[in-house]
C-alpha cells in the first residue's frame, strides 16, 4: 500500500520524555484532524492547531469526533487519550509507551506478586504522606486507619480556610449537578488527576492495572500514583473555587489545576517518585533501545532472531550467540 503524504513518523529519541510534557488538554464539541506534525481543533468558533508531541494527555470529552490521521499521529508522539464521559466519569482508551524497554513493567510485576515487597512499596507510598514518621512496621489496615484520618482533616482544614460548608464526600457519577459546589470540582479535579497518572505510567512504560494499594481494576496503579498528590493539589483547589463558584466549576477547577500542575512540575516529580517506588531510584533515564530478547530459565536471556535447534549456545554478555555447527570439537572447552 502505498504510504499518504505528509510528515514522516518520529522516532521515541527525539520526542520530549514525559516529564518535559504539558499536563492535559480537555476537548469537546469538536472536531480533530491532523495538520502536518500537528493536530488542528475545530468547532464553531474556528481552528487552532496543536503540537502533539507538546501533550501528555488527550481528555475527549462528549461531541468530540477524531479522524485516523490524527490517530495516527498521536499514537505515534505517544500521547494518552482519555474517552470520557459528560465530566470526566467515564473512561474509555489510553496510549503506549515511550519507551521500547519492559524493564519497568517486569520490576513492577516482580514488586507486586510477592507479599513482602508490595508491602514495601505500599509502606513507601503511604511513607510520602506521612514526612519525619516512621511506617516501616505499620500493617496495611494501620495505614489505612491513618490515611484516612489524614483526608477528614484535610478536608475539614480547606473547608474552614475557605468558610464552605463540608458534609462529606458525596457524588453520583451518573448526577454531577447533583453535587453541591465543592464535591463537582472535587469530581472535576480527580477526573483530570487520574488521566494524568494514567498518562504517565503507560508513558513509561509501566501497567496502569498492577497497583500496590488498589487492586483488581484496569486503573489500580493509576489510584495509588494519584492519590500520593490528591491532598496537595486537587483538595485545596476545589475548596477555594467553591467559596465563589461559578456556572462552570468543572471548567474553572480545570484550569487552574492545570496551572498548579505546571507551577509544580507535578509531570517531572511523578515520574521520580514512580522510578524511586518500582527501582529505588529517582533518576529519570529512558531506554530507547529496541531489543527483544528470549526468556530462559537458566540465563535470564537469550538472543532473538536466531534459528535454535542443532547447534551450539555461546555465552557472551547478555545472552547467547548461537552458531549452527557439525565441527563440535573446534568448540570444546566452550559453554
Amino acid at each position: 500500500m502505498k504510504r499518504l503524504p505528509g510528515a514522516q513518523k518520529t522516532e521515541l529519541q527525539e520526542l520530549p520524555q514525559i516529564k518535559e510534557r504539558l499536563s492535559f488538554l480537555y476537548l469537546e464539541r469538536c472536531l480533530i484532524n491532523r495538520q502536518d506534525s500537528s493536530i488542528s481543533i475545530t468547532d464553531e468558533r474556528g481552528t487552532v492547531q496543536i503540537p502533539t508531541a507538546s501533550l501528555s494527555v488527550l481528555l475527549l470529552g462528549p461531541g468530540t469526533t477524531v479522524t485516523h490521521r490524527a490517530m495516527e499521529l498521536i499514537g505515534d508522539a505517544g500521547t494518552s487519550v482519555l474517552w470520557i464521559g459528560e465530566h470526566g466519569v467515564r473512561y474509555y482508551a489510553s496510549g503506549k509507551p515511550l519507551t521500547h524497554s519492559a524493564a519497568l513493567l517486569m520490576m513492577q510485576a516482580k514488586l507486586v506478586t510477592n507479599t513482602r515487597s508490595r508491602l514495601d512499596v505500599a509502606r513507601k507510598m503511604y511513607q510520602m504522606r506521612f514526612a519525619g514518621e516512621d511506617v516501616s512496621h505499620m500493617t496495611m489496615q494501620q495505614l489505612r486507619g491513618k490515611e484516612g484520618a489524614r483526608v477528614r482533616n484535610i478536608y475539614r482544614k480547606c473547608a474552614k480556610e475557605n468558610d464552605v460548608e463540608w458534609n462529606g464526600r458525596e457524588y453520583d457519577p451518573d448526577d454531577f449537578e447533583g453535587g453541591n459546589a465543592v464535591n463537582q470540582a472535587l469530581s472535576a479535579g480527580t477526573a483530570c488527576l487520574y488521566g494524568l497518572a494514567h498518562s504517565v505510567i503507560v508513558a513509561m512504560g509501566a501497567s496502569p492495572g498492577l497497583g500496590f494499594v488498589h487492586t483488581g481494576h484496569e486503573k489500580s496503579f493509576v489510584y495509588d500514583v494519584a492519590d500520593l498528590y490528591k491532598a496537595e493539589y486537587v483538595i485545596p483547589l476545589a475548596f477555594q473555587l467553591a467559596a465563589d463558584p461559578s456556572d462552570d466549576i468543572g471548567g474553572d477547577m480545570r484550569r487552574a489545576l492545570r496551572d498548579k500542575i505546571v507551577e509544580g512540575h507535578l509531570l517531572e516529580r511523578m515520574v521520580k517518585d514512580i522510578r524511586y517506588l518500582l527501582l529505588g531510584k529517582d533518576d529519570t533515564e529512558v531506554s530507547y533501545a529496541d531489543i527483544v530478547n528470549l526468556w530462559d530459565e537458566k540465563r535470564g536471556a537469550v538472543q532473538n532472531g536466531v534459528s535454535y535447534g542443532k547447534e551450539t549456545e555461546l555465552e557472551i554478555g547478555y545472552g547467547t550467540i548461537v552458531e549452527d555447527s557439525d565441527d563440535s570439537d573446534n568448540l570444546d572447552g566452550l559453554s
